[in-house]
């Protein structure tokens, strides 16, 4: 347990510099889209073959509803980009989803108590009240530091975000459960395989964005 803590912590550094210079660059955005799309797909599709095995139809359809979402998503992220503005609200989201899955961790394994679903057992009710806090904590002191006011949107935009995170965490975590399977692939030493480490942005950054957007 202590040598895949290290791994997952080391991994978790070498991601959060890979942001940075997405953040700053965004050819270095690009191509990393172009790695956590394709590898995202794959896993996904690894796991509704499994799930779908004698259902060719419904994993066809579920597969291209898959395949346009991550190029929506993709597409999105990188189209805005392209504007300083909508680029800094984009990666605070991301670092809000981030800081959700940091407080999930962190209180889940401080706190442990009940389970939160059945859907995934190790997530419990303490991870999902730290998920929260963290992510309207750390949505609030950022734009704090940006705008020099405290905003009490923030927290809604952070709490919605968490939430957004956590559903698409058990959403794939459901379709784990049904494939039998405890990753998604080995990709990321220490958390498994890609959609293991975005299931939640992947549904946090899209609403949380939106929701800052319409309330702000």
């Amino acid at each position: 347990m202590e040598k895949n803590l290290k791994k997952r912590i080391l991994t978790s550094i070498v991601l959060l510099l890979f942001l940075f210079f997405a953040f700053i660059n965004n050819y270095v955005l690009g191509y990393i889209l172009m790695i956590v799309a394709p590898l995202s797909l794959l896993e996904f599709f690894g796991m509704t073959s499994i799930i779908f095995k004698k259902q060719k139809i419904k994993k066809f359809l579920i597969n291209v509803i898959f395949i346009l979402y991550i190029s929506y998503f993709c597409t999105f992220l990188l189209t805005l980009s392209f504007s300083l503005y909508l680029k800094i609200l984009i990666f605070v989201i991301l670092l809000t989803c981030v800081a959700s899955d940091i407080g999930g961790f962190t209180f889940g394994k401080i706190f442990k108590g009940p389970k939160l679903s059945k859907i995934s057992p190790n997530k419990t009710i303490s991870g999902a009240l730290g998920s929260i806090i963290f992510s309207a904590t750390f949505a609030s002191l950022v734009i704090y530091y940006v705008t020099k006011n405290f905003e009490p949107y923030i927290i809604i935009v952070g709490l919605i975000t968490s939430i957004s995170c956590q559903i698409g965490d058990l959403f794939f975590s459901f379709l784990k459960r049904k494939s039998l399977l405890k990753d998604t692939g080995n990709f990321l030493p220490g958390h498994g395989g890609i959609l293991d480490r975005v299931d939640g942005v992947l549904l946090g950054l899209p609403t949380g964005f939106l929701t800052l957007l319409i309330i702000y």
